[in-house]
């Protein structure tokens, strides 16, 4: 991902039964295209052998203070220069009680305090143990520094049978912390709302209208703005997807509903991308019975009646600062069209993609676009998934910001 390209990441284990879990931490991490490191203390040997890790990073794992590398040089202090992140996961008491010491009698600890870079500590302890004075002193007493973060723990089952407080927080949730510690925090202090999805518009208690719209595209938008720091607000139609970690999600059926969703929530908006394919009719009479065939004839007829036009009507009522951004999905005239909406509906950007080409377009995981501002393409983009083309949105967005 941007702006992490071979980081050096060092996953710290400490001597914990949720050792095991820092496997899959290392290969979500890996993922990411960091460059992973692991450094374990004793303890932790015991649970998970350091060949394991090995195998994973393609590097050796750092278990002694007196390693040193081919060249004679120091492997904690090495790596301590190198690392952007440190990762210690799990954190046990002793560990946590030995960094807020300031002791380096181990490859882990000495790794910490050789290094100057963010650390994360994901605890895994017994609820007592977590509990107890001197652990919740000697947690306080390193987020007092500025430079640990601490992820959980968890209530839920422990080692020991019992259920309580100090599970280690799953891997997937400690690798989203560390990506967005990479990552640069360019929108911090921007709040954005997104909306993503189709709208449905009732016939009756079983039927309705509604487009193909997976809600794909305004899910990465909202996912790689909470990433980069943005405060997001996603309202979505009913899609088949989970809301992204870090944004704060609004259900909604109707246009109708968007909009009125939409109006509640623009006071604070710096930035609205309105990437929901809204539904532009809805039934003049939604039946309260389900509509049968006999009831409707052999030629039915339902009378529609115009939604109002969501974008349109936040255009006229935003502050001069709000940027709005449209999508225009079309199948033929793509670029007369898009410009044609983004002068009639007063939009600062449109994201433009012909949906009739094969593999890109609403229920696709990839997509191919056209940024057009008023004065014509602003910028054009292959066919990538669809994270990459958010990226490539919130650049053009970030240089009008």
């Amino acid at each position: 991902m941007r702006g992490m390209e071979h980081a050096t990441v060092i996953v710290g284990v400490s001597g914990g039964i949720a050792a095991y879990k820092a496997v899959e931490l290392v290969r979500l991490l890996g993922k990411l295209g960091v460059d992973v490191h692991v450094a374990m203390t004793r303890g932790a040997t015991q649970f998970v052998t350091p060949l394991t890790f090995s195998a994973l990073t393609k590097h050796p794992v750092e278990e002694s203070v007196w390693h040193l590398s081919e060249r004679g040089e120091i492997g904690h202090v090495v790596l301590g220069h190198q690392a952007k992140l440190i990762v210690i996961a799990p954190a046990t008491a002793t560990t946590i009680a030995r960094l807020a010491m300031g002791l380096a009698d181990d490859a882990l600890t000495a790794l910490v305090l050789a290094s100057t870079c963010p650390v994360l500590l994901a605890p895994a302890m017994e609820t007592n143990m977590w509990t107890a004075p001197a652990t919740q002193k000697n947690v306080a007493t390193l987020v007092k520094t500025g430079r640990y973060t601490v992820i959980g723990p968890e209530s839920g089952a422990l080692a020991s049978g019992a259920q309580g407080m100090g599970r280690m927080s799953e891997p997937d949730l400690i690798a989203w912390h560390a990506e967005k510690a990479l990552t640069p925090q360019d929108f911090a202090g921007v709040h954005m709302i997104v909306t993503a999805g189709p709208t449905r518009e009732p016939l009756d208690p079983v039927r309705f209208i509604s487009n193909r719209s997976s809600g794909k595209m305004g899910f990465a938008i909202a996912e790689r703005a909470a990433m980069r720091g943005a405060q997001v607000t996603l309202v979505h139609g009913p899609v088949a997807l989970d809301p992204p970690r870090g944004v704060h999600a609004v259900a909604v059926t109707s246009a109708v509903e968007m909009l009125d969703s939409l109006q509640a929530l623009m006071k604070r908006c710096q930035v609205l991308v309105m990437a929901a394919a809204v539904a532009d009719y809805a039934a003049q009479k939604v039946a309260k019975k389900k509509l049968k065939k006999q009831d409707l004839g052999k030629k039915p007829a339902i009378a529609l009646t115009q939604n109002p036009d969501v974008i349109a009507t936040i255009a006229k009522a935003k502050k001069k600062s709000t940027l709005l951004v449209g999508f225009a999905a079309e199948t033929n005239d793509v670029e007369a069209n898009a410009l044609k909406k983004l002068r009639a509906k007063g939009l600062d950007l449109i994201v433009a993609n012909d949906i009739s080409a094969p593999g890109v377009g609403m229920d696709s995981d990839d997509n191919k676009v056209t940024i057009y501002d008023r004065r014509g393409v602003v910028l054009e983009t292959e066919r990538s998934p669809k994270t990459e083309i958010a990226e490539a949105l919130l650049k053009t967005i970030l240089d009008r910001l």
